[in-house]
């Protein structure tokens, strides 16, 4: 399962750095189509939370010092990816409200 958690955490940074990198290049061009905050919204985003969550928490529950099974370290990876997309819906109402 340990790589299971390492695939889903390098997806999930190479997806944001494609994220960081598309828009700064759309925001840079004036092209709005390339903006993928236009194009895949709040949902996109909480998934590539979502994916950088999970693999951090089932990394992070693989490794602890207790000596946990892997279905409870995959519960724990679940409820650390809900939490990331949860996280992100909130960042993204406070940042509006401002």
């Amino acid at each position: 399962m340990v790589k299971v958690y390492a695939i889903a955490l390098a997806l999930g940074v190479v997806a944001l750095i494609l994220w960081l990198f598309s828009a700064t290049l759309a925001e840079n061009t004036g092209r709005v189509s390339w903006d993928p905050a236009t194009r895949l919204g709040v949902g996109g985003k909480s998934a590539v939370g979502a994916m950088i969550g999970f693999g951090m928490g089932g990394l992070s529950a693989e490794f602890a010092p207790i000596d946990l099974a892997w279905p409870a370290a995959l519960g724990i990876a679940g409820v650390a990816a809900l939490l990331s997309a949860y996280w992100v819906r909130y960042a993204l109402r406070q940042s509006e409200v401002r």
